[in-house]
């Protein structure tokens, strides 16, 4: 919902989810702020929040966040239903109260996914991409000094759709906006991005079957190609590249890298 705010502050109120650890139950609990400037980001707005809160000898509401610049897509939250908020292409960090109107009540909670727990208020555990990423997400390459540019001449439409599969955060959002909990939009922008340039052919086989491999393990859900995730990925990777991932992981069997056998090859 796009705000049309003429004043200089807003009220807000909020449906913040709150749980003490991994292993408690938790709830929404209301919140009001009176003095919200339509120019705060998501993340200054719950900063305020917090000061309040410590104020009043409450405990802070928990939320991650690094650069806060959209680039390591920490700020994992579900707004109002939907990963990183209601603008497309936007992380939460990036996310600024003009897009809501004056009195609004949005509702926070964490990323949903069996893979994310939730280990305090909005934080999650999503250690698990990590470990798909060290599956077999890279390049084993003499290191030095960097190779001329041009030693190695790539298509600039193949270029492009390497850039655009690497330019994915590994926030999750694709994973939090599946209904089955997926992670298949992630692991093909990671397995695109080598498949596409010459420097990932060495392992072409062994990384798909690896990734996908562990992302089974980790218990990630089955992909029933919604479209769901492109349309939360705030770096609006396509749906395409899990198409290609399939086509990878179809050659990798030819190849017979199958599998668990794929992390002894």
């Amino acid at each position: 919902m796009a705000g049309n705010n003429n004043s200089r502050t807003m009220r807000i109120n909020l449906k913040v989810w709150r749980q003490k650890d991994r292993n408690a139950g938790g709830s929404l609990v209301d919140y009001s702020l009176d003095t919200v400037s339509p120019d705060m980001s998501f993340l200054e707005m719950i900063d305020v929040l917090n000061e309040k809160l410590i104020g009043k000898n409450e405990e802070p509401i928990a939320f991650a966040h690094d650069c806060r610049e959209g680039i390591c897509g920490s700020c994992a939250m579900v707004i109002d239903g939907e990963p990183h908020g209601p603008q497309t292409g936007t992380t939460t960090c990036q996310l600024h109260m003009r897009t809501f109107s004056d009195g609004d009540t949005i509702v926070v909670e964490p990323f949903r996914a069996k893979a994310f727990p939730v280990l305090k208020d909005l934080v999650t555990d999503r250690s698990a991409l990590d470990r798909i990423q060290a599956a077999g997400g890279y390049v084993s390459v003499a290191t030095g000094n960097a190779p001329d540019g041009n030693a190695i001449p790539i298509g600039k439409n193949i270029a492009d759709l390497a850039m655009d599969a690497a330019a994915c955060i590994q926030c999750g959002a694709c994973v939090a906006a599946c209904r089955n909990g997926s992670a298949m939009l992630f692991v093909s922008a990671k397995v695109s991005q080598f498949a596409l340039l010459p420097q990932g052919q060495a392992e072409r086989e062994r990384r798909v079957s690896r990734m996908v491999w562990q992302m089974d393990e980790e218990d990630f859900g089955s992909c029933t190609n919604m479209g769901s995730c492109a349309a939360a990925c705030p770096k609006e990777i396509k749906v395409e590249n899990i198409a290609r991932m399939n086509r990878e992981y179809g050659r990798a069997m030819l190849f017979g890298h199958e599998g668990k056998q794929a992390l002894e090859d």
